[in-house]
């Protein structure tokens, strides 16, 4: 609704006066900058309003110890944001489409700056917990086209499969992916320790190869020539992870960011999925992905099955091979010194 009615203009530009001069005594004065807002909608200067309402909305936070008669004006400036909102973005749509752009086909990384600069998503940004390789891009699921060798793991799927499932008819070979340690300080990350919920089976673990993976011999085959993040000691990792019915992997960071994580699924119900920053994917079993495990990420279970999944870390594509042999080689050197601390995990 227009706040306009049946006030004439003369009326509007009057309270604008008054509004003004109350802002010159006290520029954080919430009623006057609300005043001027809608004196300023009501010539017709909505953009205008919208940066006094708006400033008046940021200074009254969440309303607490303001007089309860405020309350609605501060609603009736929140609409009128909103609603120039609205207008800016359909302009915004309207002018761009007619430039070209699809959100369905035009650049990702465009879309998501619109999405940031109108406030649909916000920013999230590679933070790793341990060591941080400057100047690699921030992405949150590596595109297909770098990484081409995930079609090679996803043409072997039913085989994987066929390997996991023997390997699930023996329950107790699963443990728990999160297990304490007597070295270092046991922190539970929200109920994860211990917890069958989220379990796991490694062909490799910490760089070294398991007595497991005999039994998965195309398996590896299906890994053999890939990019593996290669760490003595550290890495690489690969491992069938199982998630249990209804169980969640609350929001986390890993500890490097010179390398992906890349998920198979293999067994993958509805309703089971992924979150990476702002993208929210489900698992589809034999749909390979890679990630970037630096950035924000959270998994959930919401289907009444488990969800079982092939897991394996490989480089960067942007890294050289002298950065790649140059990250081995520090953590190499760190480990000898005796100041590993935890372990990467994927």
């Amino acid at each position: 609704m227009s706040i306009a009615g049946n006030i004439d203009q003369e009326t509007f530009r009057r309270r604008l006066a008054e509004a003004e001069h109350r802002l010159q005594a006290n520029p954080r004065d919430i009623v006057a900058l609300i005043a001027k807002g809608d004196a300023l909608q009501g010539l017709g200067d909505a953009r205008a309003a919208a940066a006094f309402h708006s400033n008046a909305l940021r200074l009254a936070g969440d309303g607490r110890g303001l007089p309860p008669e405020l309350l609605p004006h501060l609603q009736r400036a929140r609409e009128a944001v909103r609603a120039q909102a609205d207008r800016f973005q359909a302009h915004l749509t309207e002018s761009l489409g007619r430039s070209g752009f699809d959100p369905a086909t035009s650049s990702d990384r465009f879309s998501l700056s619109l999405d940031l600069m109108a406030g649909r998503k916000q920013l999230y940004q590679q933070q790793p917990l341990f060591y941080l390789l400057p100047g690699l891009p921030q992405i949150q699921f590596q595109p297909r086209e770098t990484v081409p060798w995930l079609a090679q793991v996803e043409a072997a799927a039913a085989e994987i499969r066929a390997e996991l499932e023997a390997l699930l008819a023996e329950p107790a070979l699963f443990r728990p992916y999160v297990e304490k340690r007597a070295d270092r300080p046991n922190g539970d990350t929200v109920g994860m320790v211990d917890n069958p919920d989220w379990s796991a089976l490694f062909l490799w673990k910490d760089g070294v190869e398991q007595p497991l993976a005999a039994r998965c011999p195309r398996t590896l085959a299906a890994l053999d020539g890939l990019p593996l993040c290669r760490v003595p000691g550290r890495t690489p990792s690969i491992l069938f992870s199982k998630l249990g019915a209804g169980a969640r992997i609350p929001p986390h960071h890993g500890l490097i960011n010179t390398r992906l994580i890349c998920h198979l699924p293999l067994i993958a119900p509805p309703g089971s999925r992924f979150r990476v920053g702002n993208d929210v994917r489900e698992w589809r079993e034999g749909e390979a992905w890679a990630f970037d495990d630096t950035i924000e990420h959270e998994a959930r279970n919401d289907s009444g099955q488990d969800r079982t999944i092939l897991i394996f870390d490989v480089w960067k594509p942007e890294l050289t091979a002298e950065e790649r042999d140059l990250v081995s080689a520090l953590f190499t050197s760190i480990d000898a010194y005796g100041a590993g601390g935890d372990a990467w995990g994927v």
